[in-house]
């Protein structure tokens, strides 16, 4: 880039600057105006609201405790949950078409929301400005230079260099994240991404001819067969939006694949054989094929989040996971409010970037770990007769001690005062247990109750 293309930034520098105007940066940014921050944000795509958003990102999410809280917080959760739908369980269809319905929990208030990701997004993007914050799209972030204290954006579509001074930068630009690159050429982060082997592709249930829902609009969905699965998340105009989730390439002669089932026509025979009730309510699925991209999935780890007190990252950008827990948007808005609390409590030092990082990372991994187990689960345990019986017993168990034991996929979607590594840590002593208890066991009614409350009670006793 030529120098004469270049423009300084020097007055005003902002109180924080931050990197990415997606759900968290968004969110970041409303929390931060509440608090009469000056604020910069930087965004690398075009505004969302006077076009489309960018292709391969999910549209559904499904909003539980932990974003419920932080919307509360930022005061934004009524209006996000004027557009969401509630789910309060699993619809599972076998090869069949036969459904067998698994509600997420035995409390009216335990369901999750499906919410739009471009309305929310828009949604977050309108309360920043409202509350005078400056976003700037069309930003891609090229470098950092720490010594000066100078971020260097490309702006599109001109291609100018644009110079911006930054006191503290925040990273909210994804996995794919151009801060931590830009970190990790002064300090070693220790980043790692582990790629799950599987991609994910989305398709339409449209309406009906009357504009009413064709599956039930109060689940999520799922069509599980094993090494693949099908999922389905309601929308507000009575469509779903599914989401096939299937290896990128074969292992084995003969094992479905996304590369195996390039062509259209072979992709349309697998779908057709199995998953036969979706597809016949699928009503443009060629048109779908040769138009959505396969999506990517993968883990990323990172050992060390902030950079003096001159950087630090927040979300996929520090932790992206795999979507099978529905947890990613919030973690994501979880460190949102922790990242403010630290602010707030500590001021705007490394002190309060590294305490942030030191009760974030644990509960970070501890999330990545349990949604690559719920893959495991949704695509195939939720069909063996095994799990259903220790899903049984925990429900009686909780219903008998209460708070005293809450199940791990209870802990993890309702329980916003209980941190990700503890829901892993009491989940892994729960699932010992439950699996003593049902061994050489045929249905509930084989478990003698009075003593496995009294072995639990024992366990956390010891």
């Amino acid at each position: 880039m030529s120098p004469e293309k270049a423009r300084t930034i020097h007055l005003n520098t902002p109180e924080i600057t931050i990197v990415g105007a997606g759900l968290a940066g968004s969110l970041l940014a409303v929390e931060l105006a509440r608090r009469g921050r000056r604020l910069a944000v930087y965004e690398r795509n075009a505004d969302p609201r006077k076009g489309d958003a960018p292709a391969g990102r999910s549209i559904n999410l499904a909003l539980a405790a932990r974003g419920q809280l932080a919307l509360q917080r930022a005061g934004l959760l009524e209006q996000v949950e004027s557009f969401s739908l509630p789910m309060a369980g699993r619809m599972l269809h076998d090869p069949s078409g036969e459904t067998q319905f698994q509600p997420y929990g035995q409390r009216d208030d335990e369901v999750i929301w499906s919410v739009h990701r471009g309305k929310l997004n828009n949604t977050l993007l309108d309360a920043a400005e409202s509350r005078g914050v400056d976003i700037r799209f069309d930003h891609a972030l090229s470098d950092i230079d720490f010594d000066r204290r100078q971020l260097a954006f490309s702006r599109e579509p001109e291609g100018h260099l644009v110079n911006s001074s930054f006191r503290l930068a925040i990273g909210a630009d994804g996995a794919g994240s151009a801060v931590r690159r830009a970190m990790e050429q002064v300090e070693e982060l220790g980043a790692v991404e582990d790629a799950l082997g599987h991609g994910y592709r989305e398709l339409t249930i449209p309406p009906d001819a009357e504009g009413q829902f064709q599956l039930a609009a109060d689940a999520l969905h799922i069509w599980p067969r094993g090494g693949y699965m099908m999922i389905a998340l309601p929308n507000p105009d009575g469509s779903f939006t599914c989401t096939l989730f299937l290896a990128l390439k074969s292992k084995a002669p003969g094992q479905p694949s996304f590369e195996a089932l390039d062509d259209p026509a072979d992709m349309i025979e697998f779908l057709s054989a199995e998953f036969p009730d979706a597809v016949d309510l699928i009503t443009d699925l060629e048109h779908e094929l040769t138009t959505r991209p396969v999506g990517y999935l993968a883990t990323l780890y990172v050992d060390h989040w902030h950079v003096r007190d001159q950087a630090v990252l927040i979300g996929d950008a520090s932790h992206a996971i795999v979507p099978f827990h529905g947890q990613g948007m919030n973690a994501a808005f979880e460190d949102v409010s922790e990242l403010v609390d630290h602010l707030d409590r500590f001021g705007q030092n490394e002190a309060a970037l590294a305490r942030f990082f030191q009760s974030r990372k644990p509960n970070a991994d501890a999330i990545a770990a349990m949604a690559l187990d719920n893959y495991l689960e949704m695509r195939d345990r939720v069909r063996d007769p095994r799990f259903q019986l220790m899903k049984a017993l925990a429900w009686a168990l909780e219903s008998r001690l209460g708070d005293d034991f809450v199940p791990r996929y209870q802990m993890v979607m309702f329980h916003a005062d209980i941190p990700y590594a503890e829901a892993l840590r009491r989940g892994q002593k729960q699932q010992a247990l439950l699996e003593r208890l049902i061994a050489g066991k045929d249905n509930i009614e084989d478990v003698d109750l009075d003593a496995a409350c009294a072995e639990f009670l024992r366990l956390e006793a010891a």
